[in-house]
């Protein structure tokens, strides 16, 4: 046996030997040795992909780049703190016994007693917080505890490009099959200033996405990247079909605190609508804190019941003394105007950082919600001799810019083509996304960086 593990070695490292340092072949250097990826255990397939993902290859860029230091507008991650009454919460919930101990897998009773009284205004009806609220380690935990509590291999769900990206693997994970269906981009939106809400559904692409293997249909509204606030005609539509083909509803309203225009619920459109569909929240997004991870679904008992179940055997709790400060969250942010400042600040940063491309003359899509900008960079002219690196030369346009952007200018921006399919990509290779969750001081410097496209603009 010793003989044989040894002669094994030895092949491992003579294959290998112009990546390793020498080193003295023994029994237990064999039984210490790390394999080399891939080449003795298989990888799932949801993933063995290779290709480099959008995020690390543009934090990699952003390290990289010889202008130091990157102003990040890439991921859409908050450059300040949540406010003093959060943080207080959070810091008195540490020296509570029962703050520092598992949760029921559920919730704290606190927090979702605190999400019901908040929500049941909005819903239009009391929520019960013991049986139509569950608690999340974020709301990408709570749609994947959904997918798993719902999905069953082979069953359909359509959602809308662009996406945002976790909803694939999610889906995929629980055995699920994707129906893609593109939202329109606006006609003019390569040439003059647009509306988010220019971004149209085309119904008879949704009833034709449908089948009877559908169960599902994901919404995100206000929409990330696009920054469009689905219409109540949109909804009423989608609402319609959901209830005509018995589908659930999954509508991830992460961002529904920073509507710059009117916002419909879509569990508040019939009681048939509402009895299918279950609503993703999110205390990062409110609170301004992506890194606590408390997340929520508000739906009827008979879907939360099953999403609570998967969401149990997944992750068991959620974080508790961030629960409690969410919790306090709630019950303050009313009294104290936290969500009407909260909704008019990022109004003003929008308007503050899309001054920028008024003044260059670059198009963009005003957002109706969220903290998204999407910019047109169709007339930025990328030099003809410019030298991409293997990971960004075989992808689309938007990639490029976003890595010409770094490189030369020190700003990092996300390419949507990563939201979409590949058959669809060509309608966001000129669009780059931005996040204006940042301090005022961090999106003049953005500004002034951009101006440096001028030279390169026809």
């Amino acid at each position: 046996m010793l003989s044989t593990c040894l002669r094994r070695e030895s092949t491992h490292l003579r294959r290998y030997s112009s990546l390793a340092k020498p080193i003295t072949l023994g029994f237990r250097r064999t039984m210490s040795s790390t394999p080399v990826p891939g080449e003795q255990f298989r990888p799932a397939s949801r993933v063995a992909s290779q290709k480099q993902d959008v995020w690390s290859i543009i934090n990699e860029a952003a390290t990289n780049s010889p202008t130091q230091p990157i102003i990040n507008m890439g991921q859409g991650f908050f450059g300040y703190n949540p406010p003093k009454f959060i943080t207080d919460a959070a810091k008195d919930a540490l020296d509570k016994v029962d703050c520092n101990q598992y949760s029921p897998t559920k919730g704290r009773p606190r927090l979702k007693k605190a999400i019901a009284k908040s929500y049941s205004p909005l819903f239009g009806r009391e929520i019960n917080p013991e049986t139509e609220v569950t608690i999340t380690t974020g709301a990408n935990e709570g749609m994947l505890s959904a997918f798993m509590g719902f999905i069953e291999p082979g069953d359909e769900v359509v959602i809308f490009e662009p996406f945002f990206d976790q909803y694939i693997s999610n889906i995929e994970m629980a055995g699920g099959v994707i129906r893609y269906v593109p939202l329109q981009p606006p006609k003019n939106g390569g040439t003059e200033v647009s509306s988010a809400g220019d971004w149209t559904v085309d119904m008879a692409a949704v009833e034709k996405a449908l089948s009877s293997k559908s169960k599902m249909i994901v919404l995100n509204t206000p929409h990330n990247p696009v920054g469009k606030i689905f219409s109540k005609a949109e909804l009423q539509a989608i609402g319609d079909l959901c209830v005509k083909h018995n589908l659930i509803i999954l509508s991830d309203e992460v961002y529904d605190r920073l509507p710059f225009t009117p916002f419909t619920r879509i569990a508040t459109l019939s009681p048939a609508i509402a009895a299918r569909t279950l609503t993703v929240g999110s205390a990062g997004k409110n609170f301004y804190c992506t890194g606590w991870r408390v997340g929520w679904l508000i739906g009827p008992a008979n879907l939360i019941h099953y999403v609570a179940a998967a969401h149990t055997r997944i992750c068991f709790s959620s974080v508790s003394p961030l629960q409690e400060a969410a919790a306090v969250g709630f019950e303050k942010a009313e009294s104290l105007g936290f969500w009407e400042q909260s909704r008019k600040e990022m109004m003003g940063k929008v308007e503050r950082f899309c001054a920028v491309f008024d003044e260059l003359g670059l198009p963009y899509s005003k957002p109706e919600g969220g903290y998204f900008v999407l910019a047109n960079f169709a007339r930025v002219n990328l030099p003809q001799d410019y030298v991409f690196p293997s990971q960004v030369a075989d992808r689309p346009r938007d990639y490029k810019l976003a890595w010409f952007l770094i490189m030369e200018l020190g700003l990092a921006a996300i390419p949507p083509t990563e939201f979409y399919t590949k058959e669809n990509m060509w309608m966001a290779e000129d669009w780059l996304r931005f996040a204006v969750c940042k301090e005022d001081d961090v999106l003049e410097g953005a500004k002034e960086r951009l101006r440096g496209l001028r030279k390169y603009m026809s």
